[in-house]
């Protein structure tokens, strides 16, 4: 009996397809292989940037490439009954949950859900944080954002990405686009049916947060609907900060 599967590389090219510029920054361009390349994702909250685009983390995690999440805040104020350090051990243990299941490494950036700060301080610490990750890929939130710590989470990757003279390829994600996410206007597309379920469960780690009401009530129909924009099943979608080219005439 033929197996009907695709083989990896094939599997992964397909679901980077109507990304290029995501694919032509990873392994995955014209069936050749480069250099594994370090991918960072920086959330505002635990369970952000698995909602966001754990699909994709766990495509470049697939195609052999370090992948790492950085969590803004610890979800400090995410559990109603709950102290600050209680919830943030909670959420912590839940994020370790979520990156074991995508294969990344979890990085804990120190501010506290609620009261992020976009000082000159904040700002040198992320620098020094994100240059520390040496990243050739950035994914973060969106900035027009009705939550405050996702825009401080916008901003602080901005600031790096300008400091570090956009040395790395920078996308934006959204997330629960139309309630927070506002004003999206996807350029990039890739393809998360193949790993769809391996996102589910890394959202659905975050129990605390009833990860599979988030997924079924916003991420799920949200991820559905930019599939259907490209003709897949499940699709995340992104903006990428491209530099500015000067056209000839």
């Amino acid at each position: 009996m033929t197996n009907s599967l695709p083989d990896r590389r094939s599997f992964l090219a397909t679901s980077f397809l109507a990304a290029p510029a995501l694919a032509a920054t990873s392994t995955i361009q014209n069936g050749s292989a480069r250099r594994p390349l370090k991918v960072v994702c920086v959330g505002g909250h635990p369970d952000d940037p698995e909602s966001g685009c754990g699909g994709t983390l766990a495509l470049f995690a697939a195609a052999g490439h370090s992948v790492s999440i950085v969590y803004l805040t610890r979800g400090e104020r995410g559990i109603d009954g709950k102290s600050l350090d209680e919830a943030a051990r909670i959420r912590t243990s839940e994020a370790q949950r979520a990156c074991e299941i995508l294969k990344a490494v979890p990085v804990f950036a120190g501010q506290i859900d609620g009261a992020t700060e976009l000082t000159a301080n904040r700002v040198h610490a992320f620098i020094e944080l994100l240059t520390e990750e040496r990243p050739d890929i950035v994914l973060t939130h969106w900035p027009v954002d009705t939550h405050m710590d996702h825009q401080v989470a916008s901003l602080l990757v901005f600031r790096a990405w300008l400091a570090a003279r956009q040395s790395f390829s920078l996308f934006y994600f959204e997330v629960n686009a139309g309630e927070q996410t506002r004003l999206f206007l996807p350029t990039e597309y890739v393809d998360i049916t193949p790993v769809r379920d391996q996102k589910k469960h890394a959202l659905f780690a975050h129990v605390s947060q009833d990860g599979e009401a988030i997924y079924r009530d916003h991420h799920g129909p949200m991820e559905e609907f930019r599939g259907r924009e490209i003709g897949v099943a499940a699709a995340e979608a992104f903006v990428h900060a491209a530099r500015p080219r000067l056209l000839s005439t």
